[in-house]
């Protein structure tokens, strides 16, 4: 024999209730049921208000009951096709409505609404649906649940007299029909005999009483979930079914905001050891959750995670408090005397303050009963005025497999300071089944995601990518991340969501995803930004796991990188600017990384794609020293001096390089060496030496009035310089040598210059625009470590870019 429960979305449409009379006719195939019916989905919420209407004298309270009645109607006439049946169940319904009509008029006429009257009230809405579900399913029996379950007046509220509802169940059943139709949430006080409930979400525990009484095989609760989810889905988009829960497993989860099932349920059927189901009405052939005693092959230490919002936190605290037996007991008794719940309890292992979280419109009268409480203490300097914390929420991490599993509470605690998020108060007891912790609601959302994305209760690991810059290098980025994402998801379990793309002019989001199939026409269709706004959404946007990715080669985007990184926002970059900047700055870049728990990479800052800034960080931590660094790190001067010949002037293959795409629109800005000199800092850096753009030294080869006028003005006067470039070329050419402008550092000392090389030296035959870097180490003294390889070019450039994403998604 099964219970099985519907609740008031499985009877509140009429594709839903004819799901309910499927699956009860095919139950009953197999075996006596007993069907549990809430009301129509928000009747009872209806119910309440129209009440309250007419307790304030207001005719309203007609329009919303007429609308109420005309809900039932239209489900009724949707449902029940034979002519005399729908005659029947019309007069039984509307029989009912006659006598909600006249009390909901007499609370309107004598502006009176007793706890009685209210119970009265909202028990319609159960009686009306159980009716409605008889008449549609052939063969079934309606049962008053007032005939047996019974409560008791305890501290103000209704209490299941348990040992005598459970007689009287077994007694109602003893001759079971095949299908028993059961109004939930109802009861009948046993002194008075006046009709009560089992508050909200009692319809649960009624079906779980039943159960329990009659020792039923299986409790199925049907409702529009599949069951227990891993997390919030409208918050978390991986979320998924839990398969099974232990019953421990449920009730925290239930307790802590999971609203699939009313948490008294499952005791009563836990103490008989009856498994129950929870299943979706409109999805019955999903297996939904199993809850029950022991779970076989239980591997993960977390199931689930589930949150709270709209709490406070009080916190009672004063020296006297010290090594004082009662203060608590002051504490709990005093809220419990007025009714204010408190879900969770932190206290110092020094006893001076103990902090409880309490729900936000408790907060204020919660902070006022207990500071009349102490008032004396108070006033004495003892213990000092309650402090309430508003704006919080609470979430829990619940398993019983965390007490096997250690290091539990650590992971929790570093994924959420990585990720910037400071935990307010903790408490776990010692069963180890449930973590809770307080955070600022607003940074609900980014916790919720980052703990499931790390305990690995997400199918995939999710990277937020933001890419700022759209050009050469920013689109073959966006394109290696599309035709990538498919491999990285299947083979990597890795999904790199783009949330924000940025152009210099507009730029898009969306916290799930963009298309990246049309993103330049959602980017003309977008409204204008600027760095400031860029800033202010990225930071806004308060995703976890967030990566800015700088493609462009803006100084006031590379000033937003402190920002971002303060924010635990992880900081890729092909911009050399923030690298090559003032030392202070790239040092407090490095530093606030490195605070946060963030990245800060720009590999590809030199050698584009080339493993440059890798290696000699990798040298250094392996506890080697660079000594000296040799290197052609302008792929546009390596592809100019390769591409000169007797037949191809030097102007020209200036103009050659600009049109291929290796030089800067204005090449002045290659043949400067500003772009060497950058980069020849950034390594000195990453080598350990402290330098500046202005320590080093320049050997240019163009004279420096050619750099000075508008940009029209030194193409003109380039040609210039051919004849004098010529004849040093065939000189050059007559020794058997070759122009290389080579980047140094030996011991901290930098200088940059054309130098010509000989036969034989690793930078001879360099071809095209490669790059080449020569590292001089104390372990690579005699034969020095190199590295080569295109050095420049937007496929490989965002390839290196790529990279570093990746590197951050393996950590």
């Amino acid at each position: 024999m099964k219970v099985l429960k519907f609740g008031g979305t499985s009877v509140g449409s009429v594709d839903s209730i004819l799901s309910v009379k499927n699956i009860v006719e095919k139950e009953a195939k197999h075996g006596p049921v007993v069907v549990v019916v809430s009301a129509l989905s928000g009747i009872t919420d209806q119910l309440i208000n129209t009440s309250q209407t007419a307790l304030k004298g207001s005719d309203k309270w007609r329009t919303e009951f007429q609308d109420i009645i005309d809900r039932h109607h239209r489900l009724i006439d949707s449902i029940i096709t034979d002519t005399t049946q729908l005659e029947q169940l019309v007069y039984t319904v509307d029989s009912l409505f006659d006598q909600l009509r006249s009390i909901l008029f007499g609370v309107y006429l004598v502006h009176d609404l007793s706890r009685k009257t209210q119970d009265a009230i909202v028990s319609y809405g159960e009686r009306i649906s159980s009716h409605i579900v008889t008449a549609l399913i052939k063969g079934s029996v309606r049962m008053n649940a007032r005939d047996f379950i019974r409560t008791e007046r305890k501290n103000g509220k209704n209490s299941l007299d348990t040992e005598l509802t459970y007689k009287l169940v077994r007694e109602s059943f003893s001759r079971q029909p095949r299908i028993s139709i059961v109004p939930g949430f109802i009861s009948r006080d046993r002194e008075t005999g006046e009709t009560t409930n089992l508050g909200r979400g009692g319809s649960d525990y009624t079906a779980a009483i039943i159960a329990a009484a009659l020792d039923a095989e299986m409790l199925e609760i049907w409702t529009d979930v599949d069951g227990f989810m891993t997390a919030d889905p409208r918050v978390i988009k991986t979320a998924y079914t839990i398969n099974e829960l232990s019953y421990v497993e449920a009730m925290e989860l239930c307790n802590f905001g999971a609203k699939v099932v009313y948490p008294p349920t499952i005791y009563p059927v836990c103490v008989k050891n009856i498994p129950i189901r929870v299943k979706n009405t409109l999805n019955p052939k999903h297996p939904g959750t199993l809850i029950k005693q022991q779970i076989a092959n239980d591997q993960k230490p977390i199931k689930g995670i589930s949150s709270i919002k709209g709490t406070a936190l009080i916190t009672v605290t004063g020296l006297s408090m010290v090594g004082v037996i009662g203060v608590n007991r002051r504490i709990f008794t005093t809220l419990a005397s007025k009714g204010i719940s408190v879900f969770m309890v932190s206290q110092a292992s020094s006893e001076n303050s103990t902090s409880i979280g309490v729900r936000q419109e408790d907060a204020e009268d919660a902070a006022r009963v207990l500071n009349e409480e102490f008032a004396k203490e108070i006033s004495t300097g003892a213990m000092f005025p309650m402090i309430v914390e508003s704006g919080l929420a609470t979430i829990a991490i619940v398993g019983e497999n965390m007490k096997h599993t250690p290091g539990i509470a650590g992971k929790l605690f570093g994924t959420l300071g990585r990720s910037g998020i400071s935990v307010i108060a903790c408490a776990q007891g010692a069963s180890e089944t449930n973590i809770s912790f307080v955070v600022k609601e607003a940074l609900l959302r980014k916790s919720l995601n980052v703990l499931h994305d790390s305990f690995f209760l997400s199918e995939y690991k999710v990277l937020n990518l933001f890419i700022c810059g759209v050009g050469t290098v920013g689109s073959k980025l966006i394109e290696q991340i599309r035709s990538q994402y498919e491999e990285l998801k299947e083979h990597s379990r890795l999904k790199l969501n783009v949330v924000g793309i940025a152009s210099s002019k507009c730029a898009i989001y969306s916290r799930d995803g963009l298309d990246l199939t049309n993103y330049r026409q959602q980017l003309q269709a977008s409204e204008p930004s600027n760095a400031q706004k860029l800033r202010d959404n990225v930071i806004g946007m308060n995703i976890f796991n967030s990566v800015f990715v700088d493609c462009t080669a803006s100084k006031e985007i590379s000033m937003l990188y402190h920002d971002f990184l303060k924010n635990n926002i992880n900081v890729i970059t092909a911009n050399k600017i923030a690298a090559s900047s003032a030392y202070d700055n790239y040092l407090l870049l490095k530093q606030t990384a490195m605070e946060r728990g963030v990245k800060f990479r720009f590999e590809t800052n030199v050698g584009a794609g080339l493993p440059i800034i890798g290696t000699i960080n990798d040298l250094r931590n392996s506890g080697d020293k660079i000594l000296k660094i040799e290197a052609i790190l302008s792929g546009t001067l390596n592809f100019i001096f390769n591409a000169l010949s007797a037949n191809v002037p030097f102007s020209q293959t200036v103009r050659m390089a600009k049109e291929q795409g290796y030089s800067e629109p204005d090449p002045r800005i290659d043949l400067s060496g500003t772009d060497v000199v950058r980069k020849l800092v950034i390594l000195t850096r990453e080598a350990g030496y402290q330098v500046e753009q202005t320590d080093v030294e320049k050997q240019l080869f163009v004279p420096d009035e050619y750099f000075e006028g508008p940009v029209e003005e030194f193409w003109r006067r380039l040609p210039e310089l051919d004849a004098d470039f010529e004849r040093r070329r065939q000189q050059l050419e007559a020794e058997g040598k070759h122009w290389r402008f080579v980047a140094t550092m030996e011991g901290g000392k930098t200088r940059v210059g054309l130098q010509e090389v000989a036969q034989g030296h690793p930078f001879y035959n360099l071809q095209g625009s490669n790059n080449i870097v020569m590292l001089t180490t104390e372990r690579y003294k005699e034969f020095p470590m190199l590295i080569q390889g295109y050095g420049a070019g937007a496929s490989v450039t965002a390839a290196g870019v790529f990279a570093n994403i990746m590197s951050i998604a393996n950590i």
